[in-house]
């Protein structure tokens, strides 16, 4: 039956059915099947809709793979498995983004004249509630203008970005910033918060640590060199760099900066969907 509608100028199609021994109703039966799409095609193609409207309905939710497109969709009283949807979007092409070989989130510089504090996360990022644990980072941006260097504080508990300062110095100044500014947007009680960072120079200042004193904050300082003892905080710049530095390319630091603005407090901390 194929053969009569890739041929249909050979003869007239009751005659070539009448070769071929198929009753006429048999072959437009099967003409109305195979013109008619299946539900399960028909569901298919509006799903495929909803999540091609996911992703277009931000500028940074075309990095959404699989695995978020399922939570928004189920977000959106979309009840579907993961399974397809991956499927629906390997199909059409769809691919979130993705780390880079050799991606590196910064440079640990330490100071063997600092005492740096102990770890008292020793790799459990777990926090039983906001404000319980905090964790730092400091990575570098290249710009046309030379190298930009911003500054985090994560809550571990809702994975928020409650502070952040960027500066052309990776010095102390910039990580007292970010620290400033997860002290102001956040109320932090006494003696409840711990501040986890690596054993950078930046983090062991005098200054630094007397500032975490000050607000009744205990600190913590992972290994050196072991990205595991830091991981959440190394995790926050990874996904900026694949969702948004790898997009890209800045002409001056102050380009970046305000795209990191516009990436932070625009999209992750209010939109964005965390693990």
């Amino acid at each position: 039956m194929r053969f009569i509608d890739t041929h249909p100028g050979l003869a007239a199609v009751e005659l070539l059915l009448r070769v071929l021994g198929v009753p006429v109703s048999t072959y437009y039966g099967w003409r109305e099947r195979v013109a008619r799409p299946s539900a399960r095609a028909v569901a298919d193609a509006l799903l495929l809709e909803e999540i091609v409207k996911i992703r277009a309905g931000h500028e940074f939710a075309g990095t959404y793979g699989s695995p978020r497109i399922h939570l928004e969709l189920r977000r959106r009283g979309v009840r579907v498995s993961r399974k397809r949807v991956e499927r629906l979007m390997r199909q059409a092409g769809l691919q979130d983004a993705f780390m880079r070989k050799g991606f590196t989130t910064g440079s640990t510089r330490q100071d063997p004249r600092h005492q740096a504090a102990p770890d008292l996360v020793c790799r459990d990022f777990s926090a039983s509630a906001p404000n319980r644990l905090r964790v730092a980072d400091l990575t570098r941006i290249l710009t046309g203008q030379g190298v930009l260097w911003p500054a985090s504080v994560r809550d571990a508990f809702s994975n928020r970005v409650v502070g952040w300062k960027t500066s052309d110095r990776a010095d102390t100044e910039v990580v007292l910033g970010a620290l400033e500014f997860a002290l102001w947007s956040r109320d932090v009680r006494t003696g409840q918060l711990v501040h986890h960072s690596d054993k950078g120079c930046q983090y062991t200042a005098i200054r630094f640590t007397q500032r975490l004193a000050d607000a009744g904050i205990a600190p913590s300082t992972g290994s050196v060199g072991d990205s595991f003892d830091n991981a959440l905080a190394e995790n926050l710049w990874s996904t900026i760099k694949v969702e948004l530095v790898y997009r890209t390319t800045w002409a001056t630091r102050e380009e970046a900066d305000t795209a990191l603005f516009r990436y932070i407090d625009g999209w992750y901390n209010p939109r964005r969907i965390q693990s």
